[in-house]
């Protein structure tokens, strides 16, 4: 018995001291060499508060970086506006398997973040200024820079890509539409007619009213909507309901609006769906059956860019990286390394 318990030990520290690179040049890298990031002094588990320069002055941009892998670096972009990185930690069960170097990120105005007042901040040009100045921190360029943006993190995404295309490897849009009328128009004919009567009339007066403060709005909103369209699953994860705990409600009112059935803020009328014939890099559309966003539309989207792919998530919704996990997260890694080896 001894023996055996001595041999399962030494496999376990010979495993977990060669596990193989599958992106550095073939070969192999160390458990300890993948945590190595060249930090000096306190070691801070990889997390950086990451200076940005605004037209009001400078601030700081929470990140956290796992990984070491000069092929690939991968930065995850946030919904909202003004969610948090949180309900995306659930990529830390599947990217470190692979090898990847990746990043969650607080966006300006998010919890973890600085959080300034000043309402010139908040339009989706200036976020995009925000995304260039992390890339270049993180020491990312167009031999392995790629984004991942779920919901307003798509919008970040694209808009980024078709400024800044150029430091790009590749690109994964999940669960956003390119045209936030459309979307609206989706909410309205499509999800709205899929509720009880008198519960969306009872949704619709408390909107007409702006009483978005009322507590009865959420206890509607949350099984009627939230449950079927946002996040399937019984019970929320943990990271979900951090999330949710943590949102600027402020920002995210001021650019997506009060309402959930469709985009009443700043970004009421945005729309580039003409301009994703100039998305030239690999790029992932995710869809997903019961999702905010038409999954039609994401379908029609990847064929728009000049080297698209679509995925579909047929048990998933807005939130497919947890409500079709398998499905999503195998799809993602699968074009990852597609793009790495020059197949896409």
């Amino acid at each position: 018995m001894q023996k055996i318990l001595v041999l399962f030990i030494s496999s376990v520290i010979f495993f977990s001291c060669h596990q193989p690179d599958k992106m550095n040049n073939g070969g192999k890298i160390s458990v300890a060499d993948y945590f190595t990031y060249g930090d000096s002094g306190v070691q801070a588990a990889g997390v950086r508060m990451i200076p940005i320069s605004t037209p009001i002055g400078e601030f700081k941009v929470w990140t956290k970086r796992f990984g070491n892998n000069s092929r690939i670096k991968i930065l995850l972009l946030h919904g909202g506006p003004a969610m948090t990185h949180e309900y995306m930690e659930c990529f830390e069960s599947f990217f470190p398997k692979q090898g990847y170097e990746f990043y969650e990120y607080d966006q300006l105005g998010s919890y973890y973040s600085d959080q300034p007042t000043d309402s010139s901040l908040w339009v989706t040009e200036r976020f995009v200024e925000e995304v260039e100045q992390v890339r270049k921190a993180i020491g990312a360029d167009s031999s392995n820079f790629y984004l991942l943006g779920n919901s307003w993190g798509g919008i970040l995404a694209m808009e980024y890509a078709l400024k800044y295309q150029a430091n790009l490897k590749g690109m994964i849009v999940a669960n956003m539409v390119a045209s936030a009328p459309e979307y609206g128009k989706y909410a309205e004919d499509m999800l709205a007619k899929q509720m009880d009567p008198k519960v969306l009339a009872e949704i619709k007066v408390i909107e007409a009213n702006g009483d978005f403060a009322n507590p009865r709005y959420m206890e509607l909103l949350i099984p009627n909507f939230y449950n079927e369209h946002l996040c399937r699953l019984k019970e929320w994860p943990d990271a979900f309901n951090r999330t949710m705990k943590h949102v600027n409600g402020e920002v995210y009112t001021m650019m997506q609006g009060p309402s959930e059935f469709g985009v009443g803020g700043r970004l009421k009328q945005w729309d580039i769906k003409n301009r994703l014939k100039e998305i030239k890099v690999p790029t992932l559309m995710v869809g997903a059956k019961h999702d905010t966003m038409d999954p039609k539309a994401m379908e029609e989207q990847s064929k728009m860019v000049q080297r698209g792919r679509y995925l579909y998530c047929p048990d998933g919704s807005h939130l497919a990286m947890w409500d079709d996990q398998q499905v999503f997260m195998s799809g993602v890694i699968q074009f990852i390394n597609d793009v790495d080896k020059g197949k896409l």
